[in-house]
């Protein structure tokens, strides 16, 4: 039993990761407060892996670790880069709090949605495989505002073009187009998987070479989000 409380930590370690990017964040130390949201990032892309390995539902099934992970994601993916947006000043003066507010409650919605994460299993992938792989999607925008923020952070936006993106994704989350679940949607895993990896590697070169910008890294990095939105409009309207 106490391995599988080895996955709740991990997890939880997550919170302790947000505090401190919060305190780098106050220090202006904005490489270092991004270094710690990649990191958190891992934990939440592996935690699962680590939970299902442990069987922890089996082994603690008195305690909700769904629950545990969503507390700690709404920390890391949405309000820790929110701050930190704000300590930069890439938003416009007199904006932050009604931008920042509208990211923060869009994503609560998000993230109350019982139908937040759902699972498909497509007849054509049943036909084929002669039984039924499971599509995770999320419904709406996921919240990636952790992204979010490193691309505003190196890209340098105009303050104004940085609100309209933020508001724009803030919009989306209420839409209910379906988003690929990077390590749990069965179509095109394995590419997904590799693309998503390399591109996570590309971050953090991009945010380790902070404040230089120079060099193919940004332009590399755009390859994935550009795949992932465009398989998520497709695997999103063969659904429907």
């Amino acid at each position: 039993m106490s391995f599988a409380w080895l996955a709740h930590f991990y997890t939880a370690f997550g919170a302790v990761l947000a505090f401190a990017a919060i305190l780098a964040i106050f220090a202006n130390d904005f490489r270092t407060a991004l270094l710690a949201l990649v990191a958190t990032t891992f934990i939440d892309s592996t935690d699962g892996i680590l939970a299902r390995a442990l069987r922890v539902k089996d082994r603690l099934p008195q305690y909700d670790g769904a629950r545990l992970d969503d507390i700690v994601d709404y920390l890391t993916y949405v309000f820790v880069p929110m701050v930190l947006i704000w300590r930069a000043g890439l938003l416009p003066e007199g904006w932050v709090l009604w931008v920042g507010g509208a990211v923060l409650i869009a994503s609560a919605y998000g993230f109350g949605q019982t139908d937040a994460k759902v699972v498909i299993a497509t007849p054509e992938e049943a036909m084929r495989s002669g039984g039924a792989p499971q599509n995770h999607f999320f419904t709406g925008f996921p919240s990636y505002w952790n992204i979010i923020a490193v691309y505003l952070f190196v890209l340098r936006l105009s303050p104004v073009t940085n609100a309209a993106i933020l508001l724009t994704l803030a919009v989306l989350v209420f839409v209910p187009i379906r988003y690929v679940y990077p390590t749990r949607t069965a179509t095109l895993q394995v590419p997904t998987i590799l693309l998503g990896s390399t591109w996570a590697m590309l971050i953090l070169v991009l945010v380790w070479r902070l404040p230089a910008t120079d060099g193919p890294w940004l332009a590399l990095s755009l390859i994935f989000p550009v795949y992932y939105t465009l398989l998520s409009l497709w695997l999103h309207a063969r659904s429907r």
